[in-house]
């Protein structure tokens, strides 16, 4: 298995739309969610901080992630400009293979 994981500050007044965009039956799960390879997006609040979020994106393999991307990237591009309006920060912590 391949995650991919982000991390994320989210605009405290933009909490919730965060949270409908990226959990499992969000946006981004919708945009993926035909892909071949494509397992599911996971998203996580921290208790402690709670505009700071994590997602794990699962994957089969880097190749399969790889050609979602070549075949949606106008959509994928569009959709991160939108999340982007959301957040503070954003910074991917890496992609692992399992």
């Amino acid at each position: 298995m391949y995650h991919i994981i982000w991390e994320y500050e989210v605009r405290a007044d933009q909490v919730a739309a965060f949270e409908r965009l990226y959990d499992s039956k969000g946006a981004w799960s919708q945009l993926f969610g035909p892909a071949e390879g494509y397992l599911g997006t996971e998203l996580y609040r921290d208790t402690a901080r709670p505009t700071h979020f994590i997602t794990v994106d699962r994957w089969v393999s880097p190749e399969a992630f790889e050609a979602a991307l070549l075949t949606l990237r106008e959509s994928y591009n569009r959709l991160d400009q939108q999340a982007a309006a959301l957040t503070l920060r954003e910074l991917r912590l890496g992609a692992f293979e399992a």
